[in-house]
């Protein structure tokens, strides 16, 4: 039996949840935005007291590791590896690209053939992160970051898959994906209670990220917003 603690701050939401082999036990979750400095420790706190009150030892930490917001991966991976080395665990590290067709294969049934599922997390402008997964979440295009237009996915539509697209960066693509194949799915999000399935599959497998040298997903460089010079107005 594998007790996980799951972190997720890869958006705007930022969770935490307990899980133990298919059931969640203990769960936190904020969907305000801009809180994850402040909440996410609160909230490892509360999953760490309830494990302790029930004599729960945690056998892993996973956490998502992207793509998403930088700053947001940061701040989750840095909690996860303070926890691991505390706790003398491994971490697993989730994928919120698959973490997204994860939780849209839980929670939406697609009754249609040769459905690829295309989750995408807003990246700026008309780019996002983004891969097309098929239903045994193997990746028939590797996550990568993509800038939007009329003509994305065709060679995908020409084989004749329907895409079901998912995630905080699809509403960009009502705006250029017209095509009659392409199916959207709203409200879904990454969140730690979605995480378990491919957490525990990962423990199984002994599949598990470097405590000291991992890094976050990224899929692009970070690019800093320069600070107008007050007087030149430059």
């Amino acid at each position: 039996m594998a007790n996980i603690l799951n972190i997720e701050t890869s958006t705007e939401v930022c969770s935490v949840a307990l899980t133990s082999e298919g059931q969640v036990l203990d769960h936190r979750e904020n969907y305000e935005g801009q809180t994850h400095a402040t909440m996410l420790s609160q909230y490892v706190k509360e999953m760490l007291d309830y494990a302790r009150s029930r004599e729960i030892k945690l056998d892993a930490i996973a956490v998502s590791i992207g793509p998403g917001s930088y700053t947001g991966l940061r701040i989750g991976l840095s909690e996860a590896k303070g926890l691991a080395f505390g706790l003398d665990v491994p971490i697993i590290g989730v994928n919120t690209l698959q973490l997204l067709v994860v939780s849209t294969m839980f929670n939406h049934f697609i009754e249609e053939e040769n459905v690829l599922y295309v989750p995408m997390i807003d990246a700026r402008r008309m780019e996002v992160y983004t891969a097309a997964y098929n239903s045994a979440l193997q990746a028939v295009l590797e996550p990568q970051a993509m800038i939007l237009d009329e003509h994305s996915f065709e060679d995908l539509l020409q084989q004749g898959h329907t895409l079901v697209l998912m995630g905080n960066g699809s509403d960009k693509a009502r705006q250029v994906l017209t095509h009659d194949r392409v199916r959207f799915v709203e409200g879904i999000k990454p969140v730690a209670v979605d995480m378990m399935a491919l957490a525990e599959k990962a423990y199984r497998e002994n599949n598990f990220i470097d405590v000291a040298y991992s890094s976050p997903l990224y899929l692009k460089e970070f690019q800093a917003t320069k600070p107008k010079n007050p007087i030149l107005g430059l």
